[in-house]
């Protein structure tokens, strides 16, 4: 057995297998041709088959993500590919936004916290910078929809993304390499070797490069910075296994990343006025910057999970360590010239607005976690766990700000400081009353403190008599709550079952200190938000195991919700309270053999979400776009709007047709993802509306040498669909747009 998911000689069965390669759903290896594998997560803490877990969860397989990989994306891949989630980020390929059922977090700073929970092995990713790390080497992604508030804490409301990386295996010697070539010189490489070290060890070393050469030129002549969108990204991952009797347990995990290349490519002017598309000639090869792009980002972590299992019961303990150093600068206007000169009066009327030029940068940040639980092992009808967990983080943050004139000398500095401290105790069980009902139930009792600085030493506006000195300010919330979930599971027959679940979760308060920049002294504060929800489904094996199903429908109350007023005419943002949001919507996943060789996949999602405070206002843009709400002292009214970045509709769909040739088998794969239209930002108007979006793959590969060798040639993007999937509305219509299409070729080796 190798350590890798095997690949198969036989071609149904091979089919099976990688038919996974691009699916939204991540099955076992199937055990007769044309029928689907039993697909097992550990959303719960335990491993179960999906259909028999009383959440919607969605899981996507290791080769799936390879497959995506190998056109050289980052995390932001996932995003549509399943039901309800939606992943963008301005930060480039760092600080992923995650969005569930329309829950998300629209905020740049770097201490924003999300409603969407990222765990990595076992341990979260609290800071949105963690949670950007490459995937590879992965054994599946499970994607927990509505609050996991009770097993996975505070921070979760809208869900939990949980990966699980591939782990070493006793006696074993095996491995896999791939290599990839395409658009723009990019030049991937992943790889992994498992080596045993006797009879109870081993190590598993995986590894990942990701490069690729600019492809936006600068047409500004003056610009600093002259081509953009290049990146060389690069992460390793070192795995122990030590096992010294079959009740005891030791896995070390030491992991880094080092990515140097382009932030996030802000363009000017892109919109049409008075509508969301692109300007006529738009051409997202060329930028006019007259600011300094760069990013550095590293990320050093590690863990130790122990497991001792005695007499019906096993001691679990994980101790995580993340640290993070981040430089991150760009041109934010996405414009160059003429400069606007401060000390001249600003004329209305001319194109020229609010120039900027931003940079942050991480100089010290840790993180700490600490779980101790211990659970049941039986098989009997009552499954249970309980533990206690402890979590503390560090983090200082310098902001900059230039101006946009030669040189670009620095013009504005401020320094954050936040600490934030954490404990919890949580219970879970669960009890069959029938062999066709079960029930569960989960309880949480989490305390949370943040302790927040800020401080300015030199302002940008110091020209109009603004003081350089400003602070410190500090600020300090703390907070308790008591999440809970309680679900029931009927098993209509030995293959569909009707499950019902209602939980609460919540976020802690959140601090936001980037108005010191231009204003103060002021920190932006959000107390915590609380969310209830209610879901029930049908999950169902069809056909002999020839297909299954799942279909959800969800309602949701968010009790004040944080939000974040980013931009506007004065280029800030602040943190507000919503009364009240609420979500309603289905989710639904489809996978089936059509025939023993084509297998064809689809997953669906409905999310219609409403913001209820008929008091919320919120600045609109700084010139140029279109507002619809109603505005009422110059502010935007926002009652009734939908969430940020929250489509209605999404909709995946795969299809795989495998057929053998002498040696092997060849395959033609097809993957198309489709998200509706989103607000950019809290306000609605007609130019930050982004544009629905439809983006399709197409792959034909070659497997032979009885399943260890595949060459496949494929097209992201296939109809190279250009879009604005994010703005910035302070001065004139800017955003930034999806990634263009790319080409390439790979390889795979496995032994």
């Amino acid at each position: 057995m190798t350590m890798h998911t095997p690949r198969l000689a036989h071609h149904a069965v091979a089919a099976a297998a990688i038919a996974a390669l691009a699916a939204p759903l991540a099955g076992a290896q199937t055990t007769a041709p044309g029928q689907l594998g039993v697909i097992e997560v550990t959303a719960e803490r335990r491993i179960e088959n999906i259909r028999d877990v009383p959440i919607s969860v969605s899981a996507i397989s290791g080769e799936s993500l390879e497959i995506l990989n190998s056109g050289g994306q980052d995390i932001r891949q996932l995003s549509g590919r399943v039901p309800s989630l939606l992943i963008e980020s301005s930060f480039g390929r760092a600080f992923p936004r995650f969005y569930i059922r329309g829950l998300g977090n629209t905020d740049f700073d770097i201490n924003a916290s999300q409603p969407v929970s990222l765990v990595f092995d076992d341990v979260v990713q609290e800071n949105p910078i963690l949670k950007g790390f490459p995937m590879f080497d992965i054994e599946r992604v499970e994607v927990l929809r509505g609050p996991q508030g009770t097993l996975f804490g505070r921070n979760a409301t809208a869900g939990v993304v949980k990966f699980e990386s591939v782990k070493p295996e006793l006696g074993t010697l095996g491995g896999y390499g791939l290599l990839t070539f395409g658009t723009d010189t990019m030049v991937n490489a992943e790889g992994a070797v498992n080596v045993p070290l006797g009879e109870s060890s081993a190590l598993r070393v995986s590894f990942q490069s990701q490069n690729r050469d600019d492809w936006v030129d600068n047409t500004f002549a003056a610009g600093p910075t002259r081509e953009f969108e290049g990146f060389s990204d690069n992460a390793a991952r070192v795995q122990l296994l030590v096992q010294p009797s079959k009740d005891l347990s030791i896995l070390g995990n030491l992991h880094l990343r080092d990515l140097q290349g382009s932030a996030r490519v802000f363009r000017a002017n892109i919109i049409k006025p008075g509508s969301n598309d692109l300007v006529d000639g738009f051409d997202e090869t060329k930028v006019a910057h007259d600011g300094v792009n760069d990013q550095d980002i590293r990320n050093v972590g590690g863990s130790l999970r122990l497991r001792w299992d005695f007499g019906g019961a096993a001691l679990v303990s994980i101790t995580g360590y993340e640290s993070i150093d981040s430089k991150s600068r760009a041109d934010v206007d996405g414009s160059a010239g003429p400069y606007w000169d401060f000390a001249s009066p600003f004329v209305p009327g001319t194109t020229v607005g609010l120039q900027s030029e931003t940079a942050d940068n991480v100089p010290d940040h840790s993180q700490f976690t600490q779980e101790f639980r211990i659970e049941s092992t039986g098989t009997g009808p009552l499954q249970w766990l309980a533990g206690v967990y402890w979590f503390d983080e560090e983090l200082s943050i310098e902001g900059f700000s230039y101006a946009s004139v030669p040189g670009n000398p620095q013009n504005g500095f401020i320094t954050q400081r936040q600490d934030n401290q954490a404990w919890a105790v949580f219970g879970s069980a669960g009890y069959d009353v029938t062999p066709q009902f079960s029930v569960r139930g989960g309880i949480r009792y989490t305390e949370d403190e943040k302790d927040f600085t800020v401080q300015r030493f030199q302002s940008p506006l110091s020209f109009l008599g603004a003081p350089d000195a400003v602070g410190p300010v500090s600020e300090s919330r703390s907070a308790s709550n008591t999440s809970y979930d309680l679900s029931a599971v009927y098993k209509l027959d030995d293959a569909t079952n009707l499950y019902a679940r209602y939980a609460t979760g919540f976020r802690a308060p959140s601090f936001q200190g980037r108005i010191l920049f231009s204003f103060g002294p002021d920190i932006s504060v959000a107390d915590s938000e609380e969310v209830q929800s209610i879901e029930a489904g049908v999950k169902a094996d069809l056909w002999d195991r020839r297909a299954r199903t799942s279909l959800t429908a969800f309602y949701y109350e968010v009790d004040g919700q944080q939000l974040v007023a980013v931009g506007g005419g004065v280029n800030t943002a602040r943190l507000l309270n919503a009364d009240k949001t609420v979500g309603r919507g289905i989710e639904w996943d489809f996978e089936a053999y059509v025939t023993e060789r084509l297998l064809l996949q689809m997953s669906a999602s409905y999310n219609d979400t409403e913001i209820q405070d008929p008091n919320l206002r919120v600045a609109t843009c700084g010139g140029g776009c279109t507002v619809t709400d109603p505005i009422v002292g110059g502010l935007a009214v926002i009652d009734g709007n939908a969430l940020p970045q929250a489509p209605k509709t999404i909709f995946n769909l795969n299809a795989r047709y495998g057929w053998p040739m002498a040696g092997g088998e060849a395959y033609v794969l097809t993957d198309w993802s489709y998200r509706s239209k989103v607000n950019f930002f809290l306000y609605e108007s007609v130019e930050f509306t982004g544009k629905s979006l439809l983006e399709g793959g197409l792959r034909f590969g070659y497997i032979f040498g009885d399943g260890k060798y595949e060459a496949a040639a494929f097209v992201r993007n296939l109809t190279n669909e250009i879009v604005a999937v994010g703005g910035i509305d302070f001065s004139n219509l800017t955003g930034f747009i999806n990634e263009p299409r790319t080409w390439g070729v790979s390889f795979r080796a496995s032994f």
